[in-house]
């Protein structure tokens, strides 16, 4: 069976966004079909927040392949067993939080692919392939070009380290945690704060410069997230499944409850 391919991969090689539906409450094998009918690209299964089995993360994980919509697992920081087992099982890509460093870089771009260009064990045919993979070097390159590796930027020590991160050989995306980042740097919840929009042009000038993708989450007001989209974030969480409802159900509600008023 070929290759499942993975589209958000490709479209941010050819300078488009790859827009992500965050994934917390959502269990059900329709998911990534919703993902898809509203225009993302990829789903974001949150295990560090989110209350997942590793059951259900991998039957999400499968559900995404054949859809085209890139299914995508963010895990505890240091947890590279859960992420492996997530390669294993189906996801196209792993979000590692909290990475400070350029060696917390290379050790996590190691862990996501086979030798020679990092240290991830076989398991036997995986999901992307059918579990009928080719032989096992020839299935080992391929899988190793289609895995995105996204580590998230969180602190000002991130930020500060930015430009030895991006260089890192296998780190495809540095993905500002705004939320995180805005605690961290005293400014909670402050979207628009200079030393915000600070963090991203110096995140994005390294990411030009070591050819890898800039990241954006947390923004969900249209005035920042224009910005940073426009600073170069081609990487973008939308939102997630509880703010799409509580949105959506909201808008109704206020409709139907100024008709009798």
């Amino acid at each position: 069976m070929p290759l499942t391919q993975n589209t958000t991969k490709r479209r941010m090689a050819a300078g488009q966004m790859g827009l992500g539906f965050g994934v917390h409450h959502l269990r059900t094998a329709a998911t990534p079909i919703l993902a898809k009918m509203t225009g993302h690209d990829w789903i974001f299964i949150d295990t560090e927040h989110g209350a997942f089995s590793v059951q259900e993360t991998t039957q999400l994980c499968i559900a995404a392949l054949p859809t085209g919509v890139t299914p995508i697992v963010r895990v505890c920081a240091g947890a590279i067993d859960e992420a492996t087992r997530a390669l294993d099982n189906g996801a196209l890509g792993i979000v590692v939080p909290h990475v400070d460093t350029a060696a917390e870089a290379r050790r996590i771009a190691a862990a996501f692919r086979y030798p020679p260009q990092g240290t991830r064990s076989w398991g036997g045919p995986p999901a992307v392939y059918g579990y009928q993979a080719p032989a096992t070097h020839e299935a080992q390159a391929a899988i190793n070009n289609e895995i995105l590796t996204i580590v998230m930027l969180e602190s000002p020590l991130a930020i500060d380290n930015a430009d030895e991160i991006a260089a890192t050989d296998g780190v495809d995306v540095l993905f500002i945690g705004t939320s995180d980042l805005t605690a961290e740097l005293g400014i909670s919840g402050q979207m628009g704060h200079p030393k915000v929009i600070d963090a991203y042009q110096r995140v994005g000038d390294a990411c030009r410069k070591h050819g890898k993708v800039l990241g954006m989450g947390g923004v969900y007001d249209e005035e920042n997230a224009r910005r940073y989209v426009q600073m170069g974030a081609l990487f973008v969480l939308s939102g997630s499944d509880h703010s799409y409802i509580a949105s959506g159900a909201n808008q109704r509600s206020a409709f139907f409850n100024a008709l009798i008023k």
